[in-house]
C-alpha cells in the first residue's frame, strides 16, 4: 500500500476529489496548511517583489491505496490540477506498512477499500 500525500493550492481540492472518487479512493484527509516552495508565496495579483517569504494558504491532502492504482492516480492528479506553473505543488508517495480499521479490525487492502 502507498500513501499519496498532495500539497497544492486550495482550489484544486475540487478537482482532486474528482480524482480520487474516479479511482474509488473511499476516504481522504484533508489540512489546511500554509507553506511556499520555489514560489516563495509570490502571487502575481499581489504585485509583490520583496525578498521576505510568504506563506500561501494550500491544502494537505492525503489517501492510502493498493500499490497497483498509485502510478494511475498520480498521472491523472498532474492532469487534473497541474497548470506548469510554480505553486501547483507537490505530491509525496510513501510506503504504507499496515492499516487497521478500529471499528472492524480489518487490516490491510481490506482496511483501505
Amino acid at each position: 500500500m502507498k500513501k499519496i500525500e498532495v500539497i497544492t493550492r486550495p482550489e484544486k481540492l475540487v478537482g482532486l476529489k474528482e480524482v480520487l472518487a474516479n479511482h474509488n479512493c473511499q476516504g481522504m484527509t484533508v489540512n489546511s496548511v500554509m507553506g511556499c516552495g520555489r514560489q516563495k508565496g509570490y502571487l502575481p495579483e499581489m504585485n509583490f517583489t520583496g525578498e521576505d517569504i510568504n506563506l500561501l494558504p494550500k491544502i494537505s491532502a492525503f489517501v492510502v491505496v493498493d500499490d497497483e492504482q498509485t502510478e494511475e492516480i498520480l498521472a491523472d492528479i498532474a492532469t487534473a490540477i497541474g497548470t506548469g506553473k510554480n505553486g501547483d505543488g507537490k505530491v509525496f508517495v510513501t510506503d504504507v506498512v499496515e492499516v487497521m480499521r478500529i471499528r472492524t479490525n480489518e487490516r490491510g487492502s481490506d482496511a483501505i477499500n
